[in-house]
């Protein structure tokens, strides 16, 4: 057993060591990072496609009852909230009130469209129109 005062000292990490650590700790961060925040984006995507399905699918049973499509005007709120002059509505046809697109931008919503009977889309995560990747747009047509 050794005696003195190095004996009664408590153990802890050196700086050499704790610098070690951080730079590892900093490559992982650096390798695992930007694959993380890709598929973030790709989630989102993801995301748009499938509440255009469910709008789409809404609008095609809001067809069905009332004989018709809701105008640009009126816009996908009718699917949620019996419009005045509808007597055939036998909504709600979602369970909850059109939310934003995953970026926080309402949908666009047409009809009669330029594609089909109705437009739906969400201009990605930029806003814009055009675009590619997660910026491009999102359609019930492509």
């Amino acid at each position: 057993m050794s005696s003195g005062p190095a004996a009664n000292r408590p153990r802890g990490f050196t700086l050499l060591e704790l610098l070690v650590v951080m730079v590892i700790i900093g490559l992982l961060v650096g390798y695992v990072g930007p694959r993380f925040f890709s598929q973030v984006g790709k989630s989102e995507v993801k995301a748009a496609r499938a509440q255009l399905n469910a709008f789409e699918k809404a609008l095609d049973q809001y067809r069905l009852d009332t004989g018709h499509y809701p105008s640009t005007e009126q816009g996908l709120a009718v699917l949620y909230t019996r419009p005045a002059n509808e007597p055939k509505w036998d909504g709600p046809y979602l369970k909850k009130n059109i939310p934003p697109d995953p970026w926080g931008k309402p949908y666009v919503y047409r009809s009669p469209g330029e594609h089909g009977e109705v437009d739906l889309l969400s201009y990605g995560n930029d806003g814009q129109p055009g675009g590619s990747g997660e910026a491009g747009d999102i359609t019930n047509w492509q």
